[in-house]
């Protein structure tokens, strides 16, 4: 299962509860930490009040949610650190076929894959819809098929809508993110031409959490198998030496 820093609410304790039972391998970055439960009262002036009653535990018993006090909203939404990620000081359990497990922040992943951190030419891109705005054009002229793969001249005509739009770049901003480029402009052309789903799987080719994911199948299975067979010793135990 892959998450990261956005996985929140019911999806953490799915893949809480996946992991507790040892049934899949999660994989990716530590989750939000959303595990609170509001009741909302009805007021007047059709208004209300979404008061916390509750909090969301896995089978183990680990707290989903994460500390929020002393920090900002802001730094609670979009700014985690680095400490809130450490292990050190949070709750230990142990999954069904006896694997530690952390509690009291989100999810931690059996396998860390740190996020990919941007760069300012590709923030740029993004900041100015150049794909967005490339695709629309491109789709209209040229009418891809599924087989579409992005060669030299879609490049060119690439680099020739940024010059059009005052978009700067070098030479080196072109060859050091040839494989982003490449697979952000088939993307964006497969969304407007086929739909989002189409484009998203385009993305997921180069996605490095899937890739890693594809990777890890075989070390995933084998965790299962052997969970398989630890509950299966465990149930057959006698009852005086459980």
């Amino acid at each position: 299962m892959l998450v990261n820093r956005l996985t929140a609410s019911a999806a953490e304790i799915v893949s809480g509860a996946i992991q507790d039972h040892d049934r899949g391998l999660i994989v990716g970055e530590v989750t939000f930490g959303k595990g609170l439960v509001q009741t909302v009262y009805p007021l007047s002036e059709n208004t209300g009040l979404a008061l916390t009653t509750a909090h969301y535990y896995t089978p183990s018993g680990r707290l989903i949610q994460r500390d929020y006090s002393n920090i900002s909203l802001y730094d609670y939404y979009y700014n985690r650190s680095e400490t809130e990620n450490n292990t050190a000081n949070r709750e230990v359990k142990l999954t069904d076929s006896g694997r530690t497990v952390y509690g009291g922040g989100g999810i931690t992943p059996d396998v860390n894959i740190p996020p990919i951190k941007s760069n300012h030419f590709q923030d740029t891109l993004l900041q100015h819809y150049a794909f967005f705005n490339f695709a629309k054009r491109y789709v209209v002229d040229h009418h891809p098929t599924k087989t579409f793969e992005v060669d030299d001249a879609t490049m060119q005509a690439f680099r020739k809508s940024l010059d059009e739009a005052n978009i700067a770049y070098t030479q080196a901003d072109l060859i050091d993110n040839a494989d982003w480029l490449k697979s952000s402009i088939k993307s964006e052309i497969f969304i407007d031409a086929f739909g989002q789903d189409e484009g998203m799987k385009v993305r997921a080719e180069s996605d490095p959490e899937v890739v890693k994911g594809l990777e890890l199948l075989p070390q995933a299975k084998a965790l299962a198998d052997n969970a398989k067979k630890i509950v299966a010793e465990h149930n057959a135990a006698p009852a005086f030496n459980r």
